[in-house]
């Protein structure tokens, strides 16, 4: 069985090896490694990229990687000072700068990147002309139980996103389906094995699940879920940004770029990505059918995930899994962008 512990664990072995990247020309910007956190998802891909493809050798940029399981595990690490580059969710950050840690959005990488796959039993029920929510009723009434419907814990993005689906979007009865919380690895393995009816899942493992069994199902994409649901961004840490703005916007640039390349030329940046993540696991034709799915959607400019994360941050507080709204001024510097775009 691939699941994403193997997917992890391949990562893992690839990216806490330092790694040259050089973008752009000049002389060289950093003198010490700059230490990137990244969790090991599509969303990522643009990060991966960019080092792959070794852009702009005179700069001189040497990235050392290291992965995380979570993106509030990364927030302790940028605390400490133990981490320059954040590549992961969105929304541990805004909460994690009102408790005073200096971090700054410069980029989005993806967005919509969470996917509600149904297996084969739950998926039946999801035809043609049926509602969403009487797909789910009708389950409940053959099988006598709600749906189980696996996802991450309260006040995740996952989570946040499927009860967003379930309760204002399809309109579901909380009687017809079961929220199971569990973690990211749990998630797709109890999918492929049947332990729950459906879940949240992203790139590439909604490219895995589907194509290991073809009776799973895409029910809904990100953008239904939650319209323009907030998802992966690169943050710089204070210091960072503070010791070498230089090297800041040369890794823009290359998130850029990479986006860019990634949307026009996939064939090109999945090598990049199976050489990082898949490392024999994913094979770079899983990686190629993951970037092009319709469950992937990158996008650079950090002002399309503004609004969202606001209204998500608000749903969090309805739902109960967020204390209150945290203020988003100062998290976004949209500066890095604009350079980036007009360069």
């Amino acid at each position: 069985m691939i699941n994403r512990r193997t997917f992890v664990t391949a990562a893992g072995a690839a990216l806490a090896m330092p790694a040259l990247a050089r973008f752009g020309a000049g002389p060289a910007l950093a003198a010490a490694p700059i230490r990137v956190g990244i969790i090991p998802v599509l969303g990522a891909a643009p990060a991966i990229v960019m080092n792959g493809e070794g852009w702009g050798k005179a700069a001189g940029l040497e990235l050392s990687f290291v992965t995380f399981e979570s993106g509030p595990n990364m927030i302790q690490a940028l605390a400490s000072g133990t981490l320059d580059v954040y590549v992961a969710g969105v929304a541990p950050l805004a909460v994690a700068r009102a408790k005073g840690v200096d971090v700054r959005v410069v980029t989005a990488t993806a967005i919509e990147e969470m996917s509600m796959v149904a297996g084969g039993k739950l998926a039946a029920e999801f035809k043609d002309g049926v509602s969403p929510a009487q797909a789910l009723a009708n389950f409940r009434k053959a099988t006598g139980k709600a749906a189980r419907l696996a996802t991450q814990p309260a006040g995740s993005v996952p989570n946040t996103t499927l009860q967003h689906w379930l309760w204002e979007v399809a309109k579901a009865e909380k009687a017809d389906a079961e929220i199971v919380p569990m973690g990211i690895d749990a998630t797709q393995q109890a999918l492929l094995t049947g332990a729950v009816e459906g879940a949240t899942i992203r790139e590439p493992a909604v490219t895995i699940v589907t194509k290991r069994d073809p009776r799973m199902k895409i029910i809904a994409l990100g953008g239904a879920m939650f319209p323009h649901q907030p998802g992966t961004v690169v943050a710089f840490s204070g210091n960072f940004l503070a010791r070498d703005p230089a090297a800041a916007q040369t890794i823009v640039n290359g998130v850029v770029k990479a986006v860019e390349l990634i949307k026009t030329n996939p064939d090109k940046a999945a090598p990049h990505i199976e050489a990082m993540l898949g490392k024999g696991i994913v094979d770079a034709a899983t990686i190629k059918a993951a970037l092009t799915s319709p469950s992937s959607k990158f996008v650079a400019d950090p002002d399309a995930i503004v609004d969202a994360t606001r209204l998500m941050q608000a749903y969090q507080v309805k739902l109960g899994s967020l204390d209150k709204e945290y203020p988003l001024d100062g998290l976004f510097d949209r500066s890095f962008y604009k350079k980036a775009m007009q360069g």
